[in-house]
Formats: C-alpha cells, sequence, structure tokens
C-alpha cells in the first residue's frame, strides 16, 4: 500500500484557506518529487493522503530530516509572505507518495490535523 502524508505547523495558526493551500503546494510538490512508478501505483490504489500536524517549526524539521534520512521523497512549503505570513515562511511538509510503511515508521507517531 502507498499513501502520501501533509504535515502542518499548528503553531501558525493558518486559516482553513490558507491552510488547504499550503497542503496543496506540499502535495503537489512532494508528488514530483516521487518515483513514477510510485506514482502510478499510488494513482492505482486510490491516492490515499494523510494530514498530519506539529506544534511548530522545529518539530516539522525534525520529521524533515527523518524523512529524508530514509530516503522519502519530501518538500518544504515556503510562503511568498502576501497573506498571513512573513515571506519564507515554513508552513508545511510533503512526504511521498511511498510505501506505507517506509512514511508511517517517520510519521507514525503524529496526530491527524
Amino acid at each position: 500500500m502507498y499513501k502520501q502524508v501533509i504535515v502542518i505547523r499548528k503553531d501558525l495558526k493558518l486559516s482553513k484557506g490558507k491552510l488547504a493551500a499550503q497542503a496543496a503546494h506540499a502535495s503537489l510538490e512532494a508528488y514530483r518529487q516521487s518515483s513514477r512508478s510510485i506514482r502510478i501505483k499510488w494513482e492505482r490504489e486510490g491516492s490515499k493522503k494523510v494530514i498530519l500536524k506539529v506544534g511548530n517549526l522545529k518539530e516539522l524539521m525534525q520529521i524533515f530530516r527523518k524523512a529524508k534520512a530514509s530516503g522519502l521523497p519530501c518538500c518544504i512549503i515556503r510562503d511568498a509572505g502576501k497573506t498571513e505570513v512573513r515571506p519564507g515562511t515554513i508552513t508545511a511538509l510533503g512526504i511521498g507518495p511511498s510505501e506505507e510503511e517506509k512514511i508511517d515508521a517517520v510519521t507514525g507517531h503524529l496526530k491527524m490535523l
């Protein structure tokens, strides 16, 4: 089984619309980082996505480093700063799609948004 995980910072207190936009950016960019064969398998299984939360930037960066070290396709999202946060603010992390077990080893302890 395959899935994609989006990790959102809760300390920024983003509006629902802004949060949705940041999650979409993370999903698309992480998707681009995955191999074509994994993307095809993930899409055939229904493109499972899970949105998780962390309390702050430090936690998000710890998850990012673990994902990178595990060889997972992942990306950090930095906001342009035109609405709710300053330019360059890290808002989200996209991981996968990849094998569910590999992602769970990195994010399995996080709570759903």
